[in-house]
């Protein structure tokens, strides 16, 4: 399988509508939001959503949630997984970091350490790969920070127990979610970075197929179905490893703006446009 040809950017517009797209540890689950009042997907959010396409794709995946692990993988650590799967010595760091790349697709797309406690002589190992795939966080188009819903919820059982314990009513909690919202991030594929991993080819088309797909088998409480969506996808192919121009410049010729004042539809309320670089062609898809 040869590695990646030629250098790829693209950009995915998504949809949020009555949902948490990614809560924020630090302030009790609500929506992330920048000091600016816009959205915010980090880029560790929409990773984990890639790597779960690709496991429906029956693609080999390294980092699982335990929420959603490869049918027969008992594995309930990275470390576990790691040397179960791999039977080279981590002090052969070049052989590591090939069994690895071939073993698993979101290594050789993202990259990974793989740190290993020393032994009785205090050796111990940190294998490192860069990845060729680089995801930017998403930030949305318009301000979300007054468009958020905080509602306050009880549980409808108790759940401590006990004689003089709390009654259910007493057990509270929150729920937070974005009303509306449309949320742009961006990414590149680098050949050179590939050849050190083997992505391939192949590789970055099912990670085409996992972006126009990203919220299928998504669904939660925060997230129920449909109130996420991938509205479009945008995929340059370079004619070239290096590329014709850099993401940066590439990235800019996509402007998604409200038309409207209070935009609460992608297909109404926004005007997106796509500017051309002479010799680039842009596939624009649709998500599914």
């Amino acid at each position: 399988m040869t590695t990646l040809s030629k250098k790829i950017d693209f950009a995915v517009i998504l949809t949020v509508n009555h949902a948490n797209p990614n809560g924020d540890p630090l302030t009790g689950n609500r929506p992330r939001v920048t000091y600016e009042g816009l959205g915010e997907i980090s880029d560790v959010a929409i990773k984990r959503k890639i790597r779960n396409r690709l496991m429906d794709m029956n693609k080999e995946v390294f980092v699982q949630s335990d929420d959603n692990r490869k049918i027969g993988d008992n594995h309930r650590s990275l470390l576990a997984r790691a040397k179960a799967e791999i039977k080279v010595e981590p002090k052969k760091d070049e052989e590591y970091r090939k069994a690895a790349c071939e073993k698993w697709l979101d290594v050789r797309a993202f990259g990974q350490v793989f740190p290993f406690k020393g032994d009785s002589k205090g050796q111990g190992a940190s294998i490192g790969i860069r990845g060729p795939v680089s995801i930017h966080n998403a930030f949305s188009v318009t301000k979300v920070e007054n468009h958020i819903t905080s509602l306050q919820i009880t549980k409808s059982v108790n759940t401590e127990g006990g004689e003089g314990g709390k009654r259910s009513s007493d057990t509270m909690g929150m729920k937070h979610r974005v009303d509306h919202g449309v949320y742009v991030f961006y990414g590149s594929m680098n050949p050179q970075l590939a050849t050190k991993t083997g992505f391939s080819d192949e590789d970055a088309q099912a990670i085409k197929e996992a972006l126009k797909t990203l919220f299928r088998n998504d669904a939660s409480s925060a997230r129920p179905e449909g109130s996420m969506e991938v509205f479009k996808v945008y995929w340059w192919e370079h004619n070239s490893p290096n590329g014709q121009y850099s993401s940066a410049k590439v990235h800019r010729l996509l402007e998604v703006k409200p038309n409207k004042e209070e935009p609460k539809n992608i297909d109404k309320d926004y005007d997106i446009s796509l500017a051309e670089l002479p010799g680039l062609n842009c596939e624009v898809l649709d998500g599914e």
